[in-house]
């Protein structure tokens, strides 16, 4: 949390570059467009190009010429930001998902990394081992992971709003989402909504993506999607304004 009680990070040059190349497709730009957009949004050019340095050495980026681009583990992070835009509209039928895990992990980091995977497939867990959620996705487990674990369908024994709230808090999401949506509408510089969007499709990322018969009323997920989806274009304007027309497509 910042200053104004919501989410948001302060802008450094890793963040700046990360947000940037994250929303690009494909994910890569040339030096120079990741420089002058960084300083444009009011970062110092020496901190960008040493934080370039150091995102390649750390595994973050690749160099291929005179532009950079996302390493693979982050074009997967890109995938799951590009699907949890459009979350799912279908009809639920009151079922439940289970995914017990049968195989232990081989160590603390391989349980870390398990544990990741299936809070990423939006299941929450509901003792040591056993992890669940509404079945209205349709999740399919990488073939490693479904090894490990057995997976079935029913019904819990207590109500479902109730089950839903002690595992993904929707409430809680949902007052992030609008405070959020307020500091967004507050941001007097293009440097502050930058920061606001970066926080906004971290939090988008950590939508439960419940059935509307588990959500809250009033609930904010459409509308900080397109919040976000404003800003983007907002971006592209403002890196085209400053690069002319060779810019990577955001979306």
């Amino acid at each position: 949390m910042d200053s104004r009680g919501t989410p948001v990070r302060k802008l450094t040059a890793r963040s700046a570059i990360l947000s940037a190349l994250l929303g690009a497709h494909p994910a890569e730009a040339p030096v120079s467009w990741i420089v002058r957009v960084a300083v444009g949004l009011g970062l110092q050019e020496s901190a960008v190009r040493a934080a370039l340095t150091r995102m390649v050495a750390g595994g973050d980026l690749e160099r291929r010429d005179s532009a950079y681009r996302l390493a693979p583990r982050l074009i997967e992070r890109q995938h799951r930001q590009d699907e949890a835009m459009h979350p799912p509209t279908g009809a639920w039928d009151g079922t439940w998902r289970l995914a017990i895990v049968t195989v232990g992990a081989d160590d603390s980091t391989d349980r870390a990394a398990f544990r990741e995977m299936l809070r990423a497939k939006k299941f929450g867990e509901l003792r040591e081992g056993v992890w669940t959620r509404p079945d209205n996705l349709g999740t399919e487990f990488p073939a490693g992971a479904a090894r490990r674990l057995t997976a079935f369908t029913g019904h819990p024994g207590e109500p479902d709003g109730e089950l839903a709230e002690r595992l993904f808090r929707p409430d809680a999401w949902a007052e992030n989402a609008r405070l959020l949506l307020s500091a967004m509408a507050q941001a007097e510089f293009i440097g502050d909504r930058f920061e606001v969007a970066a926080a906004t499709v971290r939090h988008i990322l950590n939508d439960p993506m419940l059935p509307a018969e588990l959500l809250p009323p009033h609930w904010p997920g459409r509308e900080l999607r397109a919040s976000y989806v404003n800003f983007r274009a907002e971006f592209a304007e403002f890196a085209e304004a400053l690069m002319g027309s060779a810019v990577p497509r955001q979306r």
